[in-house]
């Protein structure tokens, strides 16, 4: 690519642009490797991150023994280093598309909850959190033709955000950026498409407290809000990591108890725990999921 294209189309500061050549850079490396080999590149860049940087280790290790309060310290310290090897290598994968999804098999679980509901005509609200390869689990959808649209984040580093909207949209995945009109995410369930969100995170004053993981948690509000306007179908989807190259993917319709946001909100956030608690190595800890006290802490 022409990097006068890149500085006229996008208007990027000079260390916007060395940082997307970098990840292009880096991409090209990594996508010469064998699975085997990126595996083992990633325990090393993890061994190396875990002895050495201890950016939010706390936090995490706080995290995990909040959740787990009988567990054993060094039970803790086990799930904070598998966890550091886990999404270091999931990082490294997500890097190497389009290569990674090479003989990468898939255990699919529930596909015709998913199906049912795209059946309904109404759209689908796919709820996912920040467990597993989230990504992985995005391009099966997207290379198998459901029509997801994501809303994600957008990186302060215009390179960054640009080589991983990229990355993502090689599937044929769309995508939506937090803080764009609410509007663009009505038109995907209006084109009866499937509107990914990722509700697991801290929504500050403005979420709804529910119970995860056994702690009250404020909660983002707008799957709900969308369930509510819309009455489109929630599904929540999870993806595990069995194995080099392996993974299961689970698709669970969500059948709250009532009708109200928080109903509706805890109903998902309940699944999300169920799959934590059995892999909690999966989970990303380093979030600060229970910033935002509620009333009663």
């Amino acid at each position: 690519m022409n990097i006068n294209t890149v500085i006229l189309s996008h208007s990027m500061k000079q260390s916007d642009i060395i940082m997307y050549f970098l990840l292009r850079g880096l991409k090209k490396y990594l996508s010469r490797l064998s699975p085997r080999h990126r595996k083992q590149l990633s325990q090393k860049i993890a061994g190396l991150i875990y002895h050495n940087l201890s950016i939010r280790q706390d936090l995490a290790r706080e995290n995990i023994q909040r959740v787990f309060p009988r567990r054993s310290k060094l039970w803790i310290e086990s799930v904070l280093s598998s966890c550091i090897q886990f999404f270091t290598h999931n990082l490294i994968q997500f890097i190497a598309f389009p290569h990674t999804w090479s003989n990468a098999r898939y255990d699919i679980i529930g596909r015709d909850v998913l199906d049912k509901a795209i059946k309904e005509k109404r759209g689908v609200i796919f709820l996912s959190a920040h467990f597993g390869p989230w990504e992985m689990m995005g391009a099966w959808l997207a290379r198998n033709n459901y029509p997801i649209t994501g809303v994600a984040l957008r990186q302060k580093n215009r390179g960054a955000n640009k080589f991983f909207q990229r990355q993502r949209e090689l599937s044929g995945a769309r995508h939506i950026f937090r803080k764009e009109p609410f509007q663009r995410m009505y038109e995907v369930l209006e084109n009866r498409e499937i509107l990914v969100l990722i509700s697991d995170q801290d929504a500050r004053r403005k979420g709804v407290f529910v119970d995860f993981l056994g702690i009250e948690a404020s909660t983002p509000k707008g799957a709900a809000i969308f369930h509510q306007e819309t009455n489109a179908p929630m599904v929540v989807g999870t993806c595990i990591q069995t194995g080099l190259q392996q993974y299961q993917i689970e698709f669970l319709s969500v059948k709250p108890e009532g009708s109200s946001i928080q109903d509706i909100t805890q109903a998902y956030t309940s699944i999300f725990g169920s799959y934590i608690h059995h892999y909690p190595e999966q989970y990303f800890w380093f979030h600060r999921r229970w910033k935002t006290l509620s009333h009663s802490q």
